[in-house]
């Protein structure tokens, strides 16, 4: 894998990453009461998350111009593993036996593609 690709390849990572960042600040938003309909959806975190969403999606496009489209999938699924870690720091979720078994399953593909890839 050439030095360009793997480049590209972070820069979709980045922005999985940020996107589940983005993730977490609006499921923060969202257990919080407000005051009106309007406060709901027109707060300062939550133009700030859909602008880290607008941002992991111009990453994942300029990616996409260099990497492999069979290699994105993979790299995007990287996200379960962002969102369950922020769903245990930050909301106290709790992880069973199927969510590590599923877990693993993603890592384990993740590595047999970059291995084989």
């Amino acid at each position: 894998m050439n030095h360009s690709v793997l480049l590209y390849a972070g820069l979709v990572l980045l922005g999985t990453f940020i996107s589940a960042v983005s993730q977490a600040i609006l499921k923060k938003e969202a257990s919080k009461e407000h005051k009106s309909l309007v406060q709901e959806y027109l707060n300062l975190p939550i133009v700030i998350a859909y602008g880290i969403f607008v941002l992991a999606t111009f990453c994942s496009i300029f990616a996409y111009k260099v990497i492999p489209l069979s290699m994105g999938p993979i790299l995007e699924a990287t996200s379960y593993i962002y969102v369950t870690f922020f769903g245990v720091k930050l909301f106290g979720e709790r992880i069973n036996r199927g969510k590590v078994l599923a877990l693993a399953l993603i890592i384990i593909g993740i590595s047999v593609y970059s291995l084989l890839g």
